[in-house]
């Protein structure tokens, strides 16, 4: 199975290097608005015709070199068939942040500790760090299409690393783990031995609420500076939850080893079964990040010799995992307890749909069980 994950690194430009880089990227942002415009207005997505129509314009008036020409109308295209592809209507786009797309070995090359970059004046030489993304780095992967980031005067490589990973056979999964996503636990797994592991989540719920508040009182003030202060807290929740994701996943592939098979909830729709939850718990379910922890397990999980699979969450709440009866009044909300109203069996009700889950995990490997 192909494998592609993004390898976030740090370059260190000097003053004038940073100039250069600014310079680059602000030139190629132009031109992509300047294709853009040319694409909303005429519809037209073939290369070799914006070509024609637009590689003089933005050799002379934004001063890119030949390849760089090239990958503006790459990045247009793809943008505008992305946009297609989602069902979004035929709308401009814009590109509002500095951005340079690269491509390997002809924009851009990593030897050495030193990444070679193309700018308006030439190529040039920045040091680079590869702190937390050694392993990607040891010559099994490949490079695609970078993307230069400027934050907050910092600078930043994005590559996309593609690998060929062999899924591990079903005939040699000797742990099944049920993981039941949910708020107050952001994760609970039952094993093949018995055990319960909880990842807390309620110190995550409330420090959500309070970023939650201050956006409130950010909106009411309508002024330019409350808005760049949403956006900036915006950003840093994003950032806090991947980062909460990342250490989760991370410690479920490290807990569990090789040949484990994961069953989680296939969560897809999440925002819509969540219309009839009251307006203030609304929230924290609908944008609670499940599925970028599934993204993370499953391509964790795929780089240990493990395996993930989603199923249908129907009744895993509510099914009583001794004796399967299975009634909505098995589980108390408020309380998160599960009592079987047939055989009394008493519980955490998100232990519950862990164990459910684990279940469904062993009748896969027995054939029994899709996935959703």
């Amino acid at each position: 199975m192909e494998l592609t994950i993004t390898a976030k690194i740090k370059i260190h430009p000097t003053l004038a290097q940073v100039e250069l880089l600014k310079e680059t990227v602000s030139a190629y942002r132009e031109s992509c608005n300047f294709v853009s415009k040319m694409v909303f207005e005429s519809h037209q997505l073939s290369q070799a015709t914006l070509h024609k129509a637009t590689y003089h314009d933005i050799r002379s008036t934004y001063h890119l070199r030949s390849q760089m020409a090239q990958s503006v109308l790459k990045t247009v295209i793809a943008k505008y068939k992305t946009n297609k592809s989602n069902g979004h209507d035929w709308s401009l786009v814009v590109f509002k942040k500095p951005q340079y797309d690269l491509v390997f070995n002809r924009d851009y090359s990593l030897t050495k500790g030193l990444f070679s970059v193309n700018t308006l004046s030439g190529r040039i030489k920045v040091p680079f760090e590869t702190k937390g993304m050694e392993p990607y780095f040891d010559g099994t992967w490949n490079f695609g299409t970078a993307n230069l980031i400027d934050k907050h005067g910092k600078w930043f490589l994005h590559i996309p690393m593609t690998k060929d990973i062999p899924q591990v056979e079903d005939d040699v999964i000797n742990q099944v783990v049920g993981v039941d996503l949910g708020i107050n636990f952001v994760a609970t797994t039952y094993d093949s031995q018995g055990k319960t592991t909880f990842f807390k989540g309620r110190h995550i719920k409330h420090k959500r609420a309070k970023y939650k508040q201050t956006r409130k009182e950010l909106q009411q003030k309508q002024t330019p500076s409350a808005r760049r202060r949403l956006l900036q807290i915006g950003q840093r929740e994003n950032r806090w939850m991947q980062d909460i994701n990342h250490c989760i996943s991370k410690a479920l592939v490290d807990q569990y080893g090789e040949n484990t098979l994961f069953t989680i909830e296939n969560l897809t729709g999440i925002r819509q079964a969540t219309e009839k939850v009251r307006v203030n718990d609304r929230y924290q379910t609908v944008s609670w990040s499940f599925y970028d922890l599934r993204q993370k397990l499953e391509y964790k999980s795929l780089m240990h010799q493990s395996k993930v699979i989603a199923v249908d969450p129907k009744y895993t709440s509510q099914t009583c995992p001794k004796c399967g009866h299975t009634e909505k009044a098995n589980r108390n909300k408020k309380k998160h307890i599960f009592c079987c109203r047939t055989c009394g069996y008493t519980s955490n009700d998100d232990r519950i749909g862990a164990m459910n889950l684990q279940r469904k995990g062993i009748e896969y490997i027995a054939g029994g069980t899709p996935q959703a």
